[in-house]
């Protein structure tokens, strides 16, 4: 893959044995844990001003999903491309890094399905959450499979992001809405899917979205909503870029239906990549909602 500029992206990088694959994670700064859990087609990279911001005062983890970022991309034959893989290494990871408490979890795109679902699992680790343009539930009540994900499935959809890259390029051009990315940026996000080989997960995510009872992993997406009323009291933040059309108003109202605590940030002219647009106004509301709700000794 193209390096990555270290003015970018100046972390030191880990690895963690997932039977025999690694898994490439961050873990910077000391004292309370923020997990940070990217979806596609990012990877860490995505979270990179706020570890920056955060890791002065706190241990920030970030890890990039098999296939994703800096770990490695497998073959089929080698690793099961599915939500239940994505969840159970996620608690892996966490588990060999010992965070077991007071757990401030940062999710965004399909990271909320992953992070939620391992939260789903373990609430009495969770201490606060921090929510970036996600899901963790199903299709909200009228909405439909989003066209261009469901073209993405298709053979040719698959074929263009297998061979150029179409979902990882243009989702650096029209995930954002405020203002271009400067070009570096654009092929930071693009550089780990610079093969047909690395450009695997990006594909097998989409494929393996579950839409319907019966679907792979559909059992998790209900559970984990079934269980999301045990974060009603957990402190919450959900940052919104009302401009991002997969995620859009009604999954944004689902999560106010789910957590009506919640404080909820809009910002009516930013995409899907909500903390690539407005990063100056997002990161200093996170350290003040930390500081806002600190965590008992």
């Amino acid at each position: 893959m193209r390096p990555v500029p270290r003015h970018l992206y100046p972390f030191e990088s880990r690895f963690f044995d997932r039977d025999g694959l690694r898994m490439h994670y961050l873990d910077e700064g000391e004292g309370e844990p923020v997990v940070m859990v990217h979806g596609n087609p990012t990877w860490s990279f995505y979270y990179r001003r706020l570890i920056s911001a955060l890791s002065r005062t706190r241990r920030c983890i970030a890890p990039d999903h098999i296939g994703m970022g800096l770990s490695d991309k497998p073959g089929d034959d080698r690793y099961e491309y599915t939500l239940a893989s994505r969840v159970d290494d996620l608690g892996r990871l966490l588990d060999h890094l010992e965070v077991t408490r007071d757990v401030t979890l940062v999710v965004h795109d399909w990271g909320g399905m992953i992070g939620m679902a391992w939260a789903a699992r373990h609430p009495e680790r969770i201490a606060r959450l921090v929510i970036l343009n996600t899901a963790a539930f199903p299709l909200p009540r009228g909405r439909s499979f989003h066209a261009p994900l469901r073209f993405t499935r298709t053979a040719l959809g698959g074929l263009l992001v297998r061979r150029f890259n179409a979902f990882s390029e243009a989702a650096t051009r029209l995930c954002v809405t405020r203002r271009p990315l400067p070009p570096e940026v654009r092929r930071a996000y693009t550089a780990p899917y610079d093969s047909w080989d690395d450009r695997i997960a990006t594909l097998r995510f989409v494929q393996d979205i579950p839409l319907a009872p019966g679907d792979p992993g559909y059992d998790i997406v209900a559970s984990t909503a079934e269980e999301l009323h045990r974060f009603g009291d957990t402190p919450t933040i959900v940052f919104w870029g009302q401009k991002d059309f997969v995620f859009d108003e009604p999954f944004l109202l689902e999560w106010e239906r789910y957590f009506p605590n919640a404080e909820v940030v809009r910002f009516p002219d930013c995409g899907h990549y909500v903390l690539e647009d407005a990063h100056e106004e997002i990161i200093p509301r996170v350290e003040r909602f930390l500081e806002a709700h600190p965590i008992a000794s």
